[in-house]
């Protein structure tokens, strides 16, 4: 094959001013973050009545909460007198809601309880802070900003299918939460993640412990799975590491019952928020728990490093764009369907 055969076989990347423009910014907002389910968190987090947690998303702050009858709730945490914001601590527990502005008062199911200088608290639209849609799978919370959108098992047939094989997962407790704000755009944390061409160079110890040479990434309607062997060879199991469209992981390692997700939250066209949990069965953190925190942390300090310097060449004028390599299938899925969704 001649060198021009192969340069008409390239395929490209998304362009790079995607990653730095505002205006594509805000309409990945609309078009794709109040349009998708997205874990909010988990259900050991609210465990008693009246337990509670906001969560932000792309410029909106909501309010999960378990009601006086155990039922979880998810809602705008907007009050619906002037607008607003109503709950400023990030968990806790409480018996009613307060909006600090004129005295709103709020059930913990987001319905209006009282409100000053009103005979009534039938207020048509504004008798309730406005609910969100939540599902509970596995006892991960998911939510949608899309009053229409189908339910979450129903977009996830196939992925709900898979981890059902993980016969623990309902069982795991939120243990440890980890933050670090990106100086890089969502869809860059999300590229790196979904390939490994650049774990033997950046990830020493990853590549140590799992067989690179047998890694495979395999590609379904809304998710992906990459998955490895250790190289001690002392299990048959394997590492299955998911993106889920379309800002999730989760890491499932060889052991005892473990989980991890991270949320990658868009802030700003060049900066990211990702929120790294930890699930485990047991109440407290054993050793080899501690180890495994420690080796993923490490890996996921590499890439903070690699992603930032990614970000900083996106306003190159040298190249508009970017080229697949042959191994990089999954990050092509991607772009595919940041595509399509942006229609």
């Amino acid at each position: 094959m001649s060198v021009k055969e192969n340069v008409k076989g390239l395929e490209y990347t998304l362009p790079y001013n995607q990653y730095v423009d505002p205006q594509v910014f805000e309409e990945e907002r609309k078009k794709i973050f109040l349009k998708s389910w997205v874990l909010a968190g988990h259900v050991s987090q609210i465990e008693k009545n009246g337990d509670f947690f906001t969560f932000d998303i792309a410029g909106e702050s909501l309010i999960i909460s378990r009601d006086k009858d155990g039922k979880i709730n998810a809602f705008y945490n907007v009050c619906p007198h002037r607008g607003a914001k109503v709950e400023h601590s990030e968990q806790g527990n409480k018996k009613i809601f307060m909006c600090s502005y004129h005295g709103w008062t709020f059930h913990l199911d987001g319905k209006l309880n009282k409100a000053p200088n009103f005979h009534t608290t039938d207020l048509g639209e504004h008798s309730c802070m406005t609910p969100v849609k939540l599902e509970v799978y596995q006892s991960m919370i998911f939510i949608n900003l899309d009053q229409d959108a189908l339910p979450f098992k129903e977009c996830y047939k196939e992925l709900t299918a898979n981890l059902d094989k993980y016969t623990f997962l309902h069982s795991l407790k939120k243990m440890r939460v980890s933050q670090r704000m990106i100086d890089a755009n969502w869809k860059a944390v999300v590229d790196n993640y979904l390939e490994c061409d650049h774990c033997p160079i950046a990830h020493p110890a990853f590549s140590k412990t799992f067989d690179l040479k047998n890694y495979n990434i395999d590609l379904h309607e809304n998710y992906s799975c990459q998955y490895s062997s250790l190289t001690n060879g002392d299990s048959e199991e394997q590492a299955q590491f998911y993106w889920v469209w379309p800002n999730m992981m989760i890491s499932i390692y060889p052991g005892s019952g473990n989980m991890t997700t991270s949320q990658i939250l868009p802030i700003a066209p060049d900066k990211s928020l990702a929120v790294y949990s930890y699930y485990f069965q047991n109440e407290e953190i054993s050793e080899e728990e501690e180890e495994l925190i420690k080796f993923v942390d490490q890996v996921r300090e590499e890439d903070f490093d690699l992603v930032e310097m990614l970000q900083k060449g996106f306003r190159t004028q040298a190249f508009k764009r970017g080229v697949y390599s042959p191994t990089e299938h999954a990050l092509h899925h991607f772009h595919q369907q940041v595509k399509e969704a942006m229609k």
